[in-house]
């Protein structure tokens, strides 16, 4: 099949279109490869990817309310995975107009080239974010996720929504997935783990912010990508015992679906470090922080109905995964 990815220079989505590559699939590439962090690193991601001869580049804004149509008419897909975002709950507070254009009016194009082509599944990317003030651990899609705290998290929701009225009004089959806390080789270097690592080998302090209290349900990235490649042929149905007068938040009438993708246990921030400084070799220097605004203390994901529809089966420790993150580093820096 043809699969449109959006964000395929990005870190995610590098993974999965690559895996894609590999399993012979045709993917279409869409990234404007932006400076929101280093534009080598994507373009090191995008060098590897076009070494596939199934891989087809497009460098375009997600915005862009020509190009984007142009787009979905000439490639027509078979499956679109739209994983190009405004990433960052903390950028969210210094720059929301981004967030609008790229997360709501690039989704809304999305949607749009769906609308027009009829792909037979659009899978995107939501977040854990989405759960905002809720306490209830662990986080389940049959619960109510309608206080987020961030604008980025607002913007995700929104997505949902949006989805949610493509699927009812032209019957488009949607699956949202919300990641937590995603991390491996080829990361975001404004993510914790490529933050903290840096800084530990250049012997400078780290930021730990919630002072040592915090908890995340840290996912290593080739779980993702294994929840969205089994997710990517199996496009949802109308939920038929879906009840109008007590509805699920996790399904519909309309072809729609909300899933968590997660590991499915919490980890303390400070085993996360301490799991970096054996592979590193080297101890870090802590500057404790006051949580930040838009931060929660704690994240898990209940991922059982994600397993019952998709066999989905998370196995990476952060032992395992942290160790080849380092390895990556090492061998892309060079130190």
């Amino acid at each position: 099949m043809t699969v449109l990815v959006t964000g395929s220079a990005g870190f995610i989505g590098f993974h999965l279109s690559r895996r894609l590559l590999e399993a012979g699939e045709t993917v279409v590439g869409l990234d404007n490869l932006n400076n929101y962090y280093d534009p080598a690193l994507k373009a090191r991601r995008l060098a590897i990817l076009e070494g596939y001869k199934g891989y087809r580049h497009f460098r375009i804004d997600l915005a862009d309310r020509v190009a984007v149509p142009a787009l979905f008419d000439e490639v027509r897909p078979d499956a679109v995975v739209n994983l190009a975002a405004q990433a960052g709950v903390r950028y969210s507070l210094e720059c929301p107009e981004v967030y609008a254009d790229t997360n709501v009016v690039g989704f809304l194009n999305i949607l749009e080239g769906c609308r027009a082509t009829q792909p037979k599944h659009l899978v995107y990317a939501s977040t854990s974010s989405v759960y905002g003030a809720n306490t209830k651990l662990p986080f389940s899609v049959h619960d109510h996720a309608t206080h987020p705290i961030t604008l980025y998290a607002a913007t995700k929701l929104a997505n949902e929504s949006m989805a949610h009225s493509y699927a009812h009004l032209f019957g488009i089959p949607c699956t949202g997935f919300r990641f937590f806390t995603v991390y491996g080789p080829w990361g975001r270097p404004d993510m914790a783990l490529f933050k903290f690592a840096d800084a530990m080998l250049k012997g400078e302090p780290i930021d730990v912010y919630g002072e040592v209290r915090m908890q995340r349900d840290f996912t290593y990235v080739d779980d993702i990508v294994s929840g969205l490649v089994a997710a990517i042929g199996r496009p949802p149905v109308a939920n038929p015992g879906w009840d109008a007068a007590n509805p699920d938040p996790a399904t519909s009438n309309a072809p729609w679906r909300i899933l968590n993708l997660g590991a499915s246990r919490r980890v303390e921030l400070m085993h996360y470090i301490q799991v970096l400084e054996e592979k590193l070799g080297v101890k870090a220097k802590l500057n404790l922080m006051p949580m930040q605004a838009g931060d929660v203390a704690r994240t898990e994901a209940d991922t059982a109905t994600t397993r019952d529809v998709l066999d989905y089966q998370p196995s990476t420790t952060v032992e395992v995964g942290v160790g080849r993150f380092v390895e990556w580093y090492r061998e892309y820096f060079g130190v």
